[in-house]
């Protein structure tokens, strides 16, 4: 392979410094002052440290935040969004870096254009469209209307698969409806966030108005729900942690959104484009080496079609170059050791209940991988709704496919998981069309696409355990406000 940037080479940026953290407008090390490694996964080293911030951190955070928040929340809106529209602008100039930062602590190799800049423009187009209602009364005397206001202090914890452009969806419409904002990167994956954060600070958003808090998420991240500042949270990651996070909220009375991930069907018609979607369906399970939520991970195909699927599919995988992410390669390692351990556990268990291995299982070997967290792409076939497989998120490039017999069966397996995230079709029937994606319990539904690609500003978010609430949509901002009724009464006086 031929290398695109300088592996060895250090990533000299003024965006980033040594351990530390952002809080109330000043870069600073953990109250404790202990350090955690990041690592870099194609090869296991340390690429920087970070301040390993627990309560104390979180709670200094918080009172930078309830400090800058009286004037933050008073700045009026199309100020606000002026200052989002510069963070987007500063952001631009600086994509090539924050990708470079994102592809050395995820693994994965250059996606494309980056999507943050423009992620930031279309919430910061909201900021001064939040408006309320008028609302009939009783007595002419009366005026009845509804305010649109921020929460307050707001908290937000989010993974290590996609940071930049999580910590731009929950950042940038969290401040642009006037709430300051807490929010903890994973330690896997802090490097785009921070980054970003000196960014916006560039762009002259107030100190405070935005605090990164890096550390475990057993100890900072559990720190912002339980915090009685904090007045809404926003939180990705697993079902089991986001149950935790769900608990604290409850006992703090705030309310909370949630996305958990998700096991997405894509089922396939005889009628569809099958050269099309096997590609679709391949680049999309090895896209960021399956570790994308909405990853379509099970295939559910008409049984008239079955086998010319698995053969398309396991062609199309069977091109996917695997790397480090300075080569000019499709697929990455996996985020870290633990990862690749769950991975690999899920491909034994596909084995060992009766699957068919059709390709991959194996981790590649050779100079390039080194002591990286690599795995190949892995399918299987002939594998039944009820395994491990078929059920539980796996996070990883490993492929399903499960053979039906008629649309209601397909129905069936489609939404016989806990999960609801994304699903997909693909026919050239308008009426099959409509009728499944009526019928699929998920938030999106994509017809003749992978992962519901090709719609700006589409809210995402799960039905069941995917979670509930959305993001990315029209109501960005709106869903970091909360409803205020206002009843005004003019004077009694009569008026000389």
């Amino acid at each position: 392979m031929t290398a695109v940037i300088d592996p060895q080479a250090t990533l000299e940026t003024p965006l980033l410094a040594d351990n530390v953290q952002l809080i109330g407008g000043e870069w600073v090390p953990a109250a404790s002052g202990e350090t955690l490694e990041v690592i870099n996964p194609a090869n296991r080293e340390v690429l920087s440290r970070i301040p390993r911030g627990a309560a104390a951190d979180v709670d200094a955070a918080v009172q930078a935040a309830e400090r800058a928040l009286p004037g933050w929340r008073d700045t009026n809106a199309t100020a606000r969004a002026g200052l989002l529209f510069r963070w987007a602008a500063l952001v631009e100039e600086n994509a090539e870096v924050l990708d470079q930062l994102e592809s050395r602590d995820v693994g994965r190799p250059h996606w494309g254009p980056s999507p943050l800049a423009g992620m930031i423009r279309f919430i910061a187009g909201q900021t001064d469209k939040v408006q309320g209602l008028s609302l009939p009364t009783y007595s002419p005397d009366v005026l009845g209307f509804t305010l649109r206001e921020p929460y307050g202090v707001v908290g937000a914890i989010i993974p290590w698969n996609a940071p930049g452009p999580m910590f731009t969806n929950e950042v940038a419409a969290a401040i642009a409806a006037g709430n300051t904002i807490v929010i903890k990167p994973a330690e896997d994956a802090p490097l785009a966030p921070l980054a970003l954060a000196q960014l916006a600070m560039d762009a002259g958003i107030p100190a405070g108005v935005i605090n990164v808090v890096t550390g475990l998420g057993a100890e900072a991240g559990a720190a912002i729900p339980n915090h009685p500042g904090i007045r809404r949270v926003g939180f990705t990651g697993s079902p089991a942690t986001g149950s935790t996070v769900m608990e604290a909220c409850a006992r703090n009375l705030i309310p909370l959104h949630l996305e958990l991930g998700g096991k997405s069907p894509q089922v396939i018609f005889p009628d569809a484009d099958l050269a099309t979607a096997a590609q679709a369906i391949a680049t999309g399970i090895t896209l960021n080496t399956g570790q994308i939520c909405a990853a379509g991970s099970r295939v559910v195909v008409h049984r008239s079609i079955h086998q010319e699927v698995v053969e398309r599919l396991a062609t199309a995988m069977q091109q996917v170059t695997v790397g480090p992410w300075h080569q000019k390669v499709n697929m990455g390692p996996l985020i870290n050791g633990k990862q690749h351990g769950r991975v690999m556990g899920y491909i034994e268990a596909g084995r060992d209940g009766g699957a068919d291995l059709v390709l991959g299982g194996d981790t590649p070997s050779g100079e390039d991988f080194g002591e990286g967290y690599f795995v190949n792409p892995t399918l299987f076939d002939n594998v039944s709704p009820d395994m491990k497989i078929a059920q539980e998120e796996i996070f990883g490039p490993v492929l399903s496919v499960i053979p039906v017999d008629d649309e209601q069966e397909a129905i069936e397996v489609a939404n016989g998981v806990d999960y609801g995230l994304v699903a997909s079709v693909w026919t050239e029937d308008v009426g099959t069309a409509v009728r499944m994606s009526r019928a699929l319990q998920a938030g999106q539904v994509g017809v003749n696409n992978a992962l519901g690609a090709g719609v700006i500003g589409g809210p995402f978010g799960g039905y069941k355990s995917s979670g509930f609430g959305r993001t990315m949509g029209a109501d960005s901002v709106l869903n970091w406000t909360q409803t205020k009724t206002v009843s005004l009464r003019g004077a009694t006086r009569p008026v000389n």
